[in-house]
């Protein structure tokens, strides 16, 4: 048998009756000795996998759909659908499917014989078929009985359907229903109430062809009115003829368009308004309904898509400035509907979708319809620049850069999505939250191409940031001139947290374009102003914002924190909340301990110089303390270089198992033994914001002190064995008195923190390089476990004597790390 591959698309029924799209390929039938059968088979045109691989079970039953499609069941609830390209393929395989079923052709559905004892399908396949009742109206009662005795049984429901097809049954109900609606015969309404109903479960698209007929479909509707469980009929059919008007926004020409986009709306109107909600037992049985729905709508977009004249026409009307606004809204409407229906193409019908209306000018008419004030017409221009943005976002891209070099930055279609954005009047901002996804997928970098003659990352983001950044981050700028924000109300909040939530994501995926732009603009500072916000949401972005910027562990980012002191604010608003336990408190601690556990030195440095005196009560937690152990660890190798030979040394000759492996966090602290350690230069350029003069110590005296201290325990410092670089209780770092931190005010000062003459800094008294005698109580230091003790290694066999040696020989770094 030779396989004629023909182009389908595969679609499977998902959990909530909706078609899903699994892809285009080819499809082929062949014996397939795994399944041991003839089987249908699809192979992607993309790469050549297999999409589907179906037996042709002689049992089950397939249909054949508006002679492109061809819909089965594989189990209960795994329904399957191809969509032919072209009718003939689709008659192909049709073929094929009922030679091995011994099927006609000429038929529209095989059997379906499932679910049913043997004793009951003997019984109903020795009758020929199902004989109806004479359609009268004292037999109404009769034939409703028989459509529900018949709607359990798979087999009965095949000739019930069959029966009601070949006798033109549904017509001669209809007529009746005129009947008992002229003699208000409300039993015998109530009663075809329950056979159209009946009928529908049926699921046969050739009844619902005749039901949905322009001369039946109304009529229908008007036996679904009558529900035996209402008091009062409905009045569907009210609404239809006189509530809802079909408008031509422009003229279709065709009929037979015109009647199926009717069809369609009426079918829709029923599956959602007129039919009762599907039982548990029912759900299933309204499949072919759905598939109606949606094939009919693949149909009508590409009918509108070939009617060229269509298009330009509603183009040409939707950027006219002569339209008035009514017309405008009608046309936007239906264009955002268009839009709609095209998610049921195939994917690439839906590339010549897109790419017709891109051709047409639909993002210059975006442009215009964003500009308008009518905020109806906005927000339908927004969802049909969410279907176009989410389909291809570099054509979007493209646009507006080819747009930047003719008009202003004003003008341009992103600045005006920033400013609706900006400017939205919900008070749940419910536009703006759409709007900054939009953004969100257009600067997002993942979906950027990159091509050997160009990269669209490079060109957009720097458009990006010449053109629109400064329109995203204006109600930031204009909300932080002060110490506080200057409005502090719930919408202004939503808002700010929004365009904290785009930056924050501009941090993270946009490296040096977001830097320069947030070092220039001291954007940072402005943005840890809203710590301030009586509003804990947006406080917590604010800090989120922060804490993506020390994440990214950028001496660049690190030198403008500390030159601005930008710990401060978040210093504050710990020390405010106080001792409660809630969200902004564990999020402050996470930041710290991340600079903690990661021994970012230049900003470990800074925290405790400045901040020291006012964390160093926060005993609830030990990332504080552990801040300060790193401090005076590091602080020691700067002032002890002989030391840091001697512990290269020891550790190189260190007795270890060679069984031993080691924590991570512990091997993380030996590898930051061997780095470069910083020669006691300033880590960052002179500062314009500095402390006050009763804040600095004389830095010569401090110098001189501290130069006699190394002079004199240079020695015991090196021949002592107990070097444990811990602090004793009694001993505290020493800020003196005039170098308490005052949080509240940010003053001029002449020196940095790390200088010499700085608070904390190498030259000032309370150095760790005076060791004190009693070292039996250390401060506690937190590891990602928790508190770690000194570590024994468990196959050391070694007296007590031996192992205090062992230990006493430990560099000064590994001791603070393993004491506790």
């Amino acid at each position: 048998m030779t396989d004629t591959r023909r182009r389908v698309k595969v679609y499977t029924l998902n959990e909530d009756r909706q078609w899903d799209d699994r892809g285009t390929g080819h499809v082929s039938s062949g014996y397939v000795e795994r399944l041991k059968g003839m089987s249908l088979l699809v192979r992607a045109e993309s790469d050549g996998s297999l999409l589907l691989e179906s037996k042709i079970n002689p049992n089950t039953a397939y249909q054949k759909q508006q002679d492109t499609l061809i819909v089965w069941s594989e189990a209960e609830n795994y329904d399957l659908a191809l969509s032919f390209q072209e009718k003939a393929g689709c008659d192909e395989i049709w073929e094929k499917i009922c030679q091995v079923q011994g099927k006609d052709p000429s038929v529209d559905i095989t059997q379906d014989l499932v679910d049913e004892s043997e004793e009951e399908r003997f019984d109903d396949m020795s009758s020929p078929g199902l004989e109806l009742p004479s359609c009268e109206l004292s037999r109404l009662e009769e034939i409703a009985e028989l459509v529900a005795s018949s709607l359990p049984s798979p087999l009965r429901r095949e000739k019930l359907a069959l029966a009601l097809e070949n006798e033109g049954y549904i017509k001669k109900l209809l007529e009746l229903f005129h009947v008992c609606e002229d003699l208000e015969n409300i039993e015998g309404l109530h009663h075809l109430y329950e056979i159209i109903k009946g009928i529908f479960l049926l699921n046969r698209t050739a009844l619902f062809e005749v039901m949905f007929s322009e001369e039946c479909i109304m009529d229908v509707i008007g036996c679904l009115e009558y529900d035996p469980a209402l008091s009062q009929p409905r009045k569907h059919r009210e609404f239809l003829t006189k509530t809802a008007k079909f408008k031509e926004v422009i003229p279709i020409s065709d009929p037979e368009l015109k009647q199926k986009i009717h069809q369609t709306y009426r079918v829709q109107y029923i599956q959602d308004m007129v039919l009762p909600t599907p039982s548990v037992f029912e759900e299933n049985m309204l499949s072919t309904l759905h598939s109606f729905i949606f094939f009919n709508k693949v149909e009508i977009v590409g009918m509108l898509q070939e009617d060229e004249k269509f298009l330009t026409d509603l183009f040409a009307q939707l950027t006219d400035e002569a339209t008035d606004e009514e017309k405008r809204q009608e046309l936007v409407n239906f264009l955002k509907e268009f839009c709609a229906f095209s998610q049921t193409l195939q994917p690439q019908n839906r590339d010549a979708f897109f790419k017709t209306l891109s051709n047409m000018g639909i993002l210059p008419a975006l442009e215009v319809i964003l500009g308008m004030d009518d905020t109806q017409v906005r927000s339908a221009a927004t969802d049909i620049l969410s279907y176009l943005v989410e389909y291809n976002p570099s054509m979007v891209r493209e646009f507006v850069m080819q747009e930047a070099q003719q008009n202003d930055d004003d003008i341009l279609l992103i600045n005006l999505i920033i400013e609706h954005m900006i400017c939205d009047t919900d008070p749940e901002l419910g536009g703006a939250v759409q709007l900054m996804g939009l953004l969100r997928t257009l600067v997002d970098p993942e979906n950027m191409l990159a091509t050997a003659n160009k990269t669209e990352k490079t060109e957009f983001l720097g458009f990006f940031y010449k053109h629109c950044m400064h329109v995203l981050t204006a109600p930031l700028l204009a909300n932080t001139t002060e110490d506080k924000p200057s409005k502090d109300d719930f919408q202004t909040a939503q808002l700010l947290a929004l365009v904290l939530e785009l930056l924050t994501f501009c941090v993270e995926h946009h490296t040096y374009h977001i830097k320069n732009y947030i070092i220039n603009k001291d954007i940072l500072r402005r943005v840890l102003v809203l710590m301030a916000s009586k509003h804990a949401f947006l406080a917590l972005c604010a800090l989120r914002f922060k804490r993506k910027i020390i994440g990214l562990k950028d001496e660049f980012y690190n030198r403008y924190i500390m030159k601005s002191f930008l710990f401060e604010p978040v210093v504050k608003a710990f020390l405010n909340n106080g001792s409660r336990y809630n969200l902004m408190n564990s999020a402050i601690i996470e930041m710290f301990e991340f600079i903690r556990v990661e021994d970012i030195k230049s900003l470990t440095a800074h925290v405790i110089e400045n901040y020291w005196k006012a964390l160093e009560d926060v005993d609830y937690v030990q990332t504080f303390k552990g801040l300060k152990l790193r401090f005076e660890q590091q602080r020691e190798r700067q002032d002890n270089p002989k030391l840091d030979s001697m512990r290269s040394i020891l550790r190189n000759h260190r007795y270890r198992r060679d069984a031993r492996t080691l924590e991570d966090e512990e091997e993380m602290w030996f590898n930051t033994d061997e780095d470069d350690m910083e020669d006691g230069e300033a880590v960052v350029s002179p500062s314009d914001k500095t402390k006050n003069d009763d804040d600095i110590m004389d830095p010569i005296s401090k110098f001189m002190e501290r130069k006699k201290l190394k002079e004199s325990e240079e020695k015991e410092v090196l021949l002592k064995t107990n070097l444990s670089g811990r602090q004793s209780p009694s001993f505290k770092l020493s800020l003196s008195s005039g170098t308490k931190t005052t949080l509240s005010s940010q003053s001029p000062a002449t020196n940095l923190p790390g200088s010499p003459g700085s608070p904390g800094s190498p030259g000032s008294p309370g150095s760790p390089g005076s060791i004190p005698k009693n070292t039996s109580q250390t401060a506690a230091i937190t590891t990602k476990g928790g508190l770690v003790g000194l570590v024994d290694y468990p196959d050391d066999d070694e007296d007590d004597d031996e192992d205090e040696d062992k230990e006493d020989t430990l560099p000064l770094s590994k001791k603070a790390k393993f004491e506790s």
